[in-house]
């Protein structure tokens, strides 16, 4: 999850990962004023072995990291069996305090430019959460351009067992009991193009077992889907509701979000609501978009978030103000749909618009991961290596930005609401699903109890339900938490 900047010098790039990690990734437009300036690559011929790599890795995160303090004075690399073992290590204290909870890593330049610029990846298709205590693994999205949509494979269907061949299926439960979630990710093989395996699946709505076999093949996934990604529900007295549902912040996201603001202004909706239950973060200059299209009743001196580094990096501080957009909308009202899987930039825009409609900014669903900083991405192109490193840390108006655990302790104190409600993964995305049907409640003056504002451990164990994790993820792994 992140919040990245795509501050770009070929060596930079910063990643909005406020999930929040919602910088997930990186290669939008913020900060605007450039950030700070990469070591240059080293030329040794020697430079991607596994030492020359974590001594690089560590360089810029000594000359970049959010929290210089929490850095150890001296760590030899030499224990530790790759660079993100090493990079762990030196960021531990900063993860013991909640501050960085694994948002500085290394990663695949290629790979994270092709998710952040058009949702690029080598996969199936498909969103898995698990539960753990039930040993049960249900698909909560599926991608109308991957290969396990076409296979009629969609939210709310249930995998009861994973093989390579439809004649060694091995069912859930026992990969659980042998392994935990883990060896479930680890059934779904490696995340290369071409990987074939073969899924026994009990459908959502009909309960009807069948056995099907998809191939993870390269496509793009849409950050706003076709079916559900924009919506309008008409609650007659009530007036309409214009609902978006964004998978990731990446570019791709920009055109179809502009398209369905101009809707929904078109048809003068002034209650909106914003789906990002699933949405780990991405650019910031997507969740500034985002900003942008919520801010038609903004001042154009009005600041939508500050954007600062460490203070020896303070030239790179920021000041982004709200501008207006063709395609803007005057809310009246605004719910957040989260979970513990809304991070970085899903966080972040929340935050930025709580202070100018206070008590008509609604958070519904569960509290949020808790990632009020972003990182930049620094690039080492002979090795493919990008770091992405916790590098500054977002505010709103009223420079409040510190929600480590999450947005829902502090959102009733900052004025704002919020309304418990279940991911009704079993539902479809639309009008009956449990969390969508909360927030028009909500909105039109009907009770709700408040989210529980209890730490991360506890929101994951009351939850119940987690997103399946690959033990090795891809670039769009990190951002799409749960993809496969």
């Amino acid at each position: 999850m992140k919040l990245c900047s795509d501050l770009s010098s070929r060596a930079l790039i910063c990643a909005l990962c406020l999930s929040l990690v919602a910088c997930g990734g990186g290669g939008g437009s913020t900060p605007t004023a450039g950030g700070p300036t990469p070591s240059p690559t080293p030329t040794a011929s020697n430079q991607c072995s596994l030492r020359e790599r974590q001594l690089w890795a560590e360089a810029q995160i000594r000359e970049n990291y959010l929290f210089p303090e929490d850095l150890p004075a001296s760590l030899d690399p030499a224990p530790f069996s790759t660079v993100q073992a090493y990079i762990d290590a030196l960021t531990a204290t900063a993860r013991a305090k909640s501050r960085d909870k694994g948002f500085t890593y290394i990663t695949s330049i290629a790979e994270e430019n092709a998710f952040f610029s058009s949702g690029q990846t080598a996969a199936f298709g498909i969103r898995l959460q698990y539960d753990s205590a039930a040993r049960r693994t249900f698909i909560i999205d599926a991608f109308e351009t991957g290969p396990a949509f076409a296979a009629g494979i969609d939210r709310g269907d249930e995998i009861l067992a994973i093989g390579t061949t439809p004649t060694n299926l091995v069912p859930v439960t026992t990969l659980f009991s042998g392994g935990g979630s883990a060896a479930v990710s680890d059934a779904l093989g490696p995340t290369t193009a071409g990987v074939t395996r073969t899924l026994e699946l009990r459908n959502r709505g009909t309960g009807d077992v069948r056995t099907v076999t998809i191939t993870r093949a390269e496509f793009n996934i849409p950050a706003l889907s076709p079916r559900f990604g924009s919506l309008v529900f008409d609650e007659g007295a009530n007036g309409k509701f214009g609902y978006i549902n964004l998978r990731s912040f990446i570019s791709s996201a920009d055109a179809p979000l502009r398209e369905a603001f101009a809707r929904f202004r078109a048809e003068g909706i002034s209650q909106v609501i914003i789906d990002v239950r699933y949405n780990s973060g991405g650019l910031v200059r997507t969740s500034e978009l985002m900003g942008d299209l919520l801010g038609g009743n903004r001042l154009a001196s009005d600041v939508y978030s500050f954007t600062t580094f460490r203070p020896s990096k303070s030239a790179s501080n920021t000041t982004r103000l709200f501008r207006s957009a063709p395609e803007s909308v005057s809310p009246t009202k605004i719910a957040f749909i989260t979970t513990e899987s809304s991070a970085s930039a899903s966080e972040s825009v929340p935050n930025s618009m709580l202070p100018y409609l206070r008590e008509n900014t609604l958070l519904v669903g569960g509290n949020t991961a808790g990632k009020p900083v972003g990182q930049i991405g620094i690039d080492r192109a002979a090795c493919d290596d990008r770091l992405r490193v916790v590098a500054f840390a977002l505010e709103n108006a009223n420079r409040q930005g510190d929600y480590f655990n999450g947005l829902a302790p502090l959102f009733p104190g900052r004025g704002g609401r919020t309304c418990a409600a279940a991911d009704q993964f079993s539902q479809p995305f639309g009008r009956t699903e449990t969390s969508i049907s909360t927030a028009i409640s909500a909105m039109t003056g009907g009770a709700c109890s408040a989210i529980a504002s209890a730490g991360a451990d506890a929101r994951e164990q009351s939850l119940g339900r987690l997103p399946l994790l690959a033990s090795t993820p891809s670039a769009a792994q990190r951002d799409m938490p749960g993809l496969f």
